[in-house]
């Protein structure tokens, strides 16, 4: 799997869709931001989900994320791996590192998420906006 092939949220959650199928992860970028990874909560298998919703959460040595789903459907698997292992979110988050597998819904919601290059330009943005309110900060 190649993140270039890859659909992105805002809040820096993935999803790869083969057929009917949407696999659900966080970007690098964010495994990185958030740090040492250490518990993830994650929707039960069954369980109906949202566009945007919140599917769980994400729990790192020094904060605690809300997870997003950036499709609707029903979940079919959940990678029980990453809740014993949690780190394995930062060593591989585009391939082990996955959270939970849905059965998508409506393919037409993968039309408002990022494509990879749009998401690297948006952390482009991201980073001169962090940097121009670091440098007013210092003023």
């Amino acid at each position: 799997m190649d993140p270039k092939d890859y659909r992105f949220t805002k809040e820096h959650e993935w999803v790869y869709v083969d057929g009917d199928v949407a696999v659900i992860g966080i970007s690098d970028y964010a495994a990185g931001e958030l740090g040492d990874i250490v518990y993830v909560e994650l929707p039960e298998k069954g369980s109906k989900i949202k566009q945007m919703d919140p599917i769980g959460t994400i729990e790192a040595v020094k904060t605690v994320a809300d997870l997003y789903s950036p499709v609707s459907g029903e979940v079919i698997e959940v990678n029980e791996e990453i809740v014993e292992h949690p780190e394995m979110v930062n060593g591989s988050p585009y391939e082990d590192g996955w959270f939970i597998k849905v059965k998508i819904e409506d393919p037409g919601e993968l039309d408002v998420l990022f494509s990879y290059d749009e998401y690297q330009d948006y952390l482009g943005e991201q980073e001169s906006e962090e940097e121009e309110g670091s440098e007013e900060e210092e003023e």
